[in-house]
């Protein structure tokens, strides 16, 4: 009997996955275990068959020297290969005592994939219980952040070592180690105790959670299994080539146009493009396109408005003098006229010394402006709030801007974004979202003479040579991945 129902726990985990699905898991353990061809998976002999820690660890080392491009590092950092072998050694068979051995069973590797994968929040929490600390029990917060830095940290090292960052590098962005420590602090102050307070610094990483208070953290931050997913497919090599139930793994980094050998480090890393990518909105997520880099375009106002008027949906991030990072997404294409634009879409987000995303409140409409040139109204690029007194302004006099919010912006419910109220502007990126508008083709890119075909005939028929073709933007080629 004990053997029927260790038999049909097996079954009905396996059920979950598609036939070619089976296969691929079969093949992994395969590997694994050391045993050969999956037919044989699927006989008594094979299941009694075993993963240990070092097959694990050797795993990653056998794929390295396997991949066509030579590379140093494993494609799972070891610590999260120690996690991973203990959420699968910690699941309990019938009929067999837990813990004591250090072998795998082949049901409890399959028990594992299903529930991280296919599994609801209740079938993951044990596993990642047991990932977090090998001892289960209340867990301390610094125990949450350490597994949280980790699985973070290895998304980006197996995302960059399967070349799935998508035009995006560790070389064309910032540092990703403050990153990674960002993104691990803004998941992690969506823990909350069951009377709702959210302990938060020290008081946090001292606060011990129990296993309900980790399954709601995990229901509502959506990362964690994303990550969890990744980090199993990618990083095992496992299902990774399989269509996904979930566009969460397709557009978890966006594809990177602009940047390629144009010598630009972006102001974001790949931690914060991760999390600010999923805040937009679906369609928008696939494709990111660089408009405006202050480093290449320069620090002027007017090439500002000419690189970003009229190009879709668009992201604007800065960084000021005291090197704190923040932002802004605009839901609709940049115009300049004297009205606020954008709709409820729009937010204000932070990425130095904090990462955090704020939305609108219904407070007003005032989600978006953009003005030139004009003597009644206040010239600049501005977000929430209100003239004079916005969550992010940039002013047309190129260098100053500033966020004003006591104690929050209206419009967002934002913090002060800078440093200083008043701050002086360091570097400054806009980067569109999504599929270029229709009329966005050429638009913005001609000159004088593009508009006024008979001026340039004249000065052909006079021979003078067009001292304006060599200001004009490049056409970007479409880049492939990386």
């Amino acid at each position: 009997k004990m053997g029927n129902a260790e038999s049909n726990a097996y079954q009905n985990h396996l059920s979950r996955f598609l036939p070619e699905e089976q296969s691929d898991i079969d093949g992994l353990f395969d590997t694994l275990s050391g045993s050969s061809g999956s037919a044989g998976a699927k006989n008594a002999k094979a299941a009694k068959k075993t993963v240990t820690l070092a097959a694990l660890q050797a795993r990653q080392w056998s794929l390295l020297f396997l991949s066509l491009q030579a590379h140093t590092r494993e494609p799972l950092p070891e610590p999260m290969t120690a996690r991973l072998y203990n959420g699968m050694k910690s699941i309990d068979l019938p009929g067999k005592s837990s813990g004591l051995s250090e072998q795998i069973a082949k049901e409890q590797f399959v028990i594992f994939m299903s529930n991280l994968l296919k599994g609801n929040a209740d079938e993951k929490i044990s596993i990642i219980m047991r990932m977090i600390a090998k001892t289960g029990g209340p867990l301390k917060g610094k125990q949450i952040q350490e597994f949280t830095e980790d699985l973070i940290t290895s998304v980006v090292h197996v995302l960059r070592y399967r070349k799935e960052l998508k035009g995006w590098s560790l070389e064309n962005t910032r540092d990703s180690s403050s990153g990674v420590k960002a993104l691990a602090s803004e998941l992690l102050s969506e823990l909350k105790l069951p009377d709702g307070t959210k302990p938060v610094g020290s008081q946090l990483l001292e606060t011990n959670f129990d296993q309900s208070v980790i399954e709601d953290w995990v229901y509502r931050v959506p990362q964690i299994s994303v990550f969890l997913s990744v980090v199993i497919r990618q990083g095992l090599h496992v299902l990774h080539s399989l269509p996904d139930q979930t566009n969460d793994i397709l557009n978890l980094v966006p594809h990177c146009k602009g940047i390629k050998g144009r010598g630009v480090v972006s102001l974001f890393d790949i931690p914060a493009i991760i999390y600010i990518n999923s805040h937009l909105p679906a369609e928008m997520q696939h494709k990111w396109q660089l408009l405006f880099s202050s480093r290449l375009h320069g620090e002027s106002f007017s090439q500002l408005c000419a690189h970003i008027v009229n190009k879709g949906p668009c992201i604007v991030i800065i960084r000021d003098l005291d090197g704190f990072l923040f932002g802004g997404f605009a839901s609709h294409s940049w115009e300049v006229k004297p009205q606020f634009q954008g709709d409820n879409r729009c937010f204000l987000f932070s990425v130095f010394p904090t990462l955090a995303v704020y939305t609108y409140t219904g407070y007003n409409d005032h989600y978006m402006y953009l003005n030139h040139g004009q003597q009644t109204m206040p010239n600049g690029l501005g977000m929430g709030g209100q003239h004079g007194y916005f969550g992010l302004w940039i002013d047309s006099d190129y260098g100053k801007g500033h966020s004003k919010a006591k104690p929050r912006c209206t419009t967002y419910n934002s913090p002060q974004l800078s440093a200083k109220e008043d701050f002086t502007l360091d570097a400054m990126e806009v980067w569109a979202v999504g599929d270029a508008p229709e009329n966005a083709g050429r638009k913005g890119k001609k000159s004088i003479l593009d508009v006024d075909p008979q001026a340039q005939a004249l000065l052909e028929m006079a021979g003078k040579s067009r001292q304006s073709e060599g200001l004009r933007e490049p056409m970007e080629e479409d880049e492939g991945d990386d």
